[in-house]
C-alpha cells in the first residue's frame, strides 16, 4: 500500500481554525484542539445570534410604538389592529423610525385611523 502524506492539507485545514481562533485569549488563540473547539462554539453562538437578532429588534420596535402611540393615549394592540382594518401597510420597524423620528407624522397617522 501506498503511504499517503496529508501534510498540506493537514496544514491548510489547521491554518484555517487558528485564523478564525485569532483574537482569543491565551491557548485558545494557539493551541489547535483548544481553538478547534472555541471556534465550534463561537460558530454555533453566531447562528444562534442570527436568529435571534430578528427577535430583538422586533421587540425593540413594539416597544417604540407602543410608547410612542401611549403618549398619545392608545395602546399598541389598538395601533396595529387598526391599522389592518383600515389597510394601511406600515411594517413595525417603519412605524418605529417615524415615532422616533417624525413625531408629527406618527400623530396624524393616528388620528387618520381614529
Amino acid at each position: 500500500m501506498v503511504r499517503v502524506k496529508r501534510g498540506n492539507v493537514a496544514r491548510k485545514r489547521r491554518k484555517k481554525i487558528l485564523s478564525l481562533a485569532s483574537g482569543y485569549r491565551g491557548a485558545h488563540s494557539v493551541l489547535f484542539r483548544v481553538a478547534n473547539q472555541q471556534v465550534m462554539k463561537a460558530l454555533r453562538y453566531s447562528y444562534i445570534g442570527r436568529k435571534q437578532k430578528k427577535r430583538i429588534f422586533r421587540k425593540i420596535w413594539i416597544r417604540r410604538i407602543n410608547a410612542a402611540s401611549r403618549a398619545n393615549g392608545i395602546t399598541y394592540s389598538q395601533v396595529i389592529n387598526k391599522f389592518k382594518k383600515s389597510n394601511i401597510d406600515l411594517n413595525r420597524k417603519m412605524l418605529s423610525q417615524i415615532a422616533i423620528l417624525d413625531s408629527s407624522t406618527f400623530q396624524s397617522l393616528l388620528s387618520t385611523i381614529k
